[in-house]
């Protein structure tokens, strides 16, 4: 009922993204290309599908033979313009996911700007050393060309069955895709069958030089945030945990967690949610009704929570968060990465 209800916005939403596209294929919006190698890192859909890790995949490898920049608009800051991303920045200023970015690849140049032509070009002047661009979430930008289109996407939630906003999660139009060059099918079942994937084959694929890549979420043991205070260095395997997530869609991270520990409570915030004290107040009183339970929460959180004075102390002792990576099924993350290093290199 509600997804009717929805579907006169749904329809006004898809012919606005039409029109878009239509002026920029017509000329009357300008895409503009550069000299510079950029991978542009995006989605059609909305909620997590695993962008952040990828690009720091990309970045890890690609920077034993360039020197990359990771662009981002820094969705949330409450800044504007041009900023170059410090390990000590706040994230309220460049937003948590490239701060992230910046923790973990602290030598890697890391920019947010909402107008990324305006950035590239402040990049090539103010670091001419820089070879290769990341641009992470530009896929529907499309005011800056990259060279090579990078489309994550969620198997768990098939484009085929999905519908625009708001009635499903589609942001962009599933004819956009032909602009990709790699798909990215992130979430995938451990044992995915081979008629799921010659399906999504088929869906996705609508150019010849395409390539599809099968994907998982690979979880670590959970690493405390504050490793000077906590009770033990990691929640022992089925203890009690409380899982904590502001994050576009948690029932992977959830699900992840379920598997090695016992699941108390579940707390899901909106994606890129501020910690404020009532939130820490709450966690308080939920391990106060249950001592023996841990916190865990993704990377993405942990990144907002790290700087902070307002935490509880018995909630600083037992907060923790799961690292992940990618798991390439099929093929490995080798072969894509240098499939990748002969496409930047090439024309």
């Amino acid at each position: 009922m509600l997804k009717q209800l929805l579907a006169p916005a749904s329809w006004l939403y898809g012919m606005a993204v039409t029109l878009r596209h239509r002026l920029f294929d017509w000329g009357v919006l300008k895409s503009e290309k550069f000299d510079i190698p950029i991978i542009c890192i995006g989605n059609i859909t909305v909620g997590g599908t695993g962008k952040t890790p990828m690009a720091e995949m990309i970045i890890g490898y690609m920077s034993q033979m360039h020197r990359v920049a990771l662009l981002s608009r820094g969705y949330g800051r409450r800044t504007k313009g041009y900023l170059e991303v410090e390990p000590m920045s706040h994230y309220r200023d460049v937003g948590d996911e490239p701060l992230q970015i910046k923790r973990k690849f602290p030598e890697t140049l890391v920019v947010v700007c909402e107008k990324r032509a305006d950035a590239i070009r402040r990049i090539q002047t103010a670091h001419p050393e820089i070879d290769l661009i990341v641009m992470d979430d530009g896929f529907q930008h499309r005011y800056v060309e990259p060279k090579i289109n990078i489309v994550m996407v969620d198997a768990t939630r098939p484009i085929q069955h999905d519908r625009m906003l708001p009635a499903g999660t589609l942001r962009d139009l599933p004819e956009a895709l032909h602009r990709a060059h790699y798909f990215i099918v992130t979430k995938c079942p451990e044992k995915m069958a081979p008629i799921d994937r010659r399906i999504l084959r088929k869906v996705l694929i609508q150019v010849a030089y395409q390539k599809v890549y099968f994907t998982r979420f690979e979880s670590f043991m959970p690493q405390p945030l504050f490793p000077g205070e906590a009770l033990a260095p990691s929640p022992a395997p089925g203890g009690k945990v409380i899982a904590l997530s502001g994050i576009g869609n948690p029932k992977p991270f959830v699900a992840s967690l379920r598997e090695y520990y016992d699941v108390v409570e579940e707390v899901s915030l909106d994606d890129h949610h501020v910690y404020k004290v009532r939130d820490m107040s709450m966690l308080a009183r939920m391990v106060g009704q249950c001592p023996e339970a841990s916190i865990v929460t993704t990377e993405k959180d942990a990144v907002k929570m790290v700087g902070s004075s307002k935490i509880p102390e018995e909630v600083r002792r037992r907060l923790y968060y799961m690292p992940i990576n990618i798991s390439f099924i099929e093929d490995s993350a080798t072969d894509f990465l240098q499939k990748l290093e002969e496409d930047v290199r090439g024309n």
